[in-house]
């Protein structure tokens, strides 16, 4: 009987199967085969601003609600940026200066806690962009002549995500995480530099306002005769996320003092003291060791709110890629089938509102309830698992014990 040369599926179990001069290849394939020429073709493909499909910010939005749960003032926020990013490529690839009307870009800061999806906004946003976009971590960065990575690395990264394509990278998107951890240590003078605090800010200034620098394409030290290569930033979009721990003190120090008078009763009772993350300024940035330059370079200043209990339910099970769905089709490729109990997932939600951590508090607990039963499973005959909330309880409170006698 024929049978498809690529999967090895017999005739009836097909559709339709193709014969070719010395095999045969089945529906099934040929579709999955047309995605795969498609996916590397618009890899491969030459970055082209003319060959964009100008996403309204609603249907971003409609995107990123596809993989990030609640958030819904920062999604509206950087949908509209990154429309408005979109808009500026256009008209300076088509070099619309006929009413003199120079769009400048608006670079954008995002703050809050650990664990509520500042990161995982960015990457979803890399899904959907066919521009070039790299993540880079703050924390490495230090002044140049220092041990740590030049400020200009983070525009390499980018050179190398866009094949080396310069004109493809100068209208780039850039998602700088952990900028938090560049702010000025103190403002007493030292007599030691901040060459990883204030020092990196000052270098940011002409990255983010725009201007000529020249940059190594392996990185700077390792690689000292290589040739630099001049970016334009003018066009780059810079994205900037941070948890800034400990901002809600400088918030409540503002609120406090400004509530002053005959309606301070008043006024201080409109406030929500357990999310002062909403009530963030510029000033808060400030006082937090951001250098005023920097901050007027992100004008467009947002926030994320604490994930609350109903959030962190949602986010377990209902995006796309959410954690759940992510074990059950690791188990289903085993052609185990995986099935988690309410009181279960429940149970996973109140530890991770106990530890405080977000979202990443969710993986870390079900990494822990499941690490035994990925590794015994695979090796059994078990075609069937169901997660209870007292295996759950009792598996987390084992790694519990465990540290606990450790320390």
């Amino acid at each position: 009987m024929d049978k498809c040369s690529f999967c090895g599926r017999d005739k009836r179990d097909t559709n339709l199967l193709i014969a070719g001069i010395s095999g045969h290849i089945c529906d099934n394939c040929v579709e999955q085969a047309y995605e795969i020429v498609q996916e590397e073709t618009r890899k491969k493909a030459p970055f082209d601003v003319n060959s964009i499909k100008l996403l309204k910010p609603k249907e971003i939005k409609k995107f990123l609600d596809l993989y990030v749960i609640g958030q819904d003032d920062a999604k509206k926020i950087i949908s509209v940026a990154v429309y408005n990013h979109y808009k500026r490529l256009m008209q300076t690839s088509r070099h619309d200066t006929s009413d003199d009307i120079e769009i400048e870009k608006s670079n954008i800061i995002l703050v809050g806690e650990t664990g509520t999806g500042k990161t995982l906004l960015a990457r979803t946003i890399a899904k959907l962009l066919h521009v070039p976009f790299t993540i880079v971590d703050a924390t490495v960065l230090t002044e140049a002549g220092y041990v740590g990575e030049d400020i200009e690395s983070i525009l390499t990264r980018l050179l190398q995500v866009a094949d080396y394509n310069t004109e493809a990278a100068e209208k780039g998107i850039v998602f700088i995480d952990e900028i938090d951890k560049i702010a000025r240590k103190g403002d007493n003078p030292s007599i030691t530099r901040d060459v990883s605090g204030e020092g990196v800010q000052q270098g940011l200034l002409k990255l983010l306002e725009g201007s000529v620098v020249n940059v190594p394409p392996q990185g700077g030290r390792k690689h000292p005769d290589q040739k630099m290569i001049p970016v334009d930033t003018r066009n780059i979009l810079f994205i900037c996320g941070g948890a800034f721990e400990g901002i809600e003190r400088k918030i409540a120090h503002r609120l406090n003092t400004k509530v002053v008078g005959y309606n301070a009763s008043r006024q201080s009772d409109r406030i929500e003291r357990d999310n002062l993350m909403q009530y963030i300024a510029p000033q808060d940035l400030r006082s937090y060791g951001m250098i005023p330059e920097i901050i007027g370079r992100l004008p467009i200043l947002t926030y994320l709110h604490p994930l609350d209990r109903k959030t962190l339910r949602s986010i377990l099970t209902e995006p796309r890629n959410s954690i759940i769905k992510q074990y059950i089709k690791l188990f289903e490729i085993d052609g185990i089938t995986l099935t988690f109990e309410e009181a279960a997932l429940d149970y996973i939600v109140d530890k991770a509102v106990e530890f405080k951590l977000g979202a990443r508090g969710l993986r870390s607990i079900c990494e822990a309830i499941m690490i035994d039963v990925m590794f015994e499973l695979p090796s059994e005959e078990e075609s069937e698992i169901a997660i209870t909330a007292d295996y759950a309880k009792s598996k987390v409170e084992k790694v519990n014990m465990q540290r606990l006698k450790a320390a």
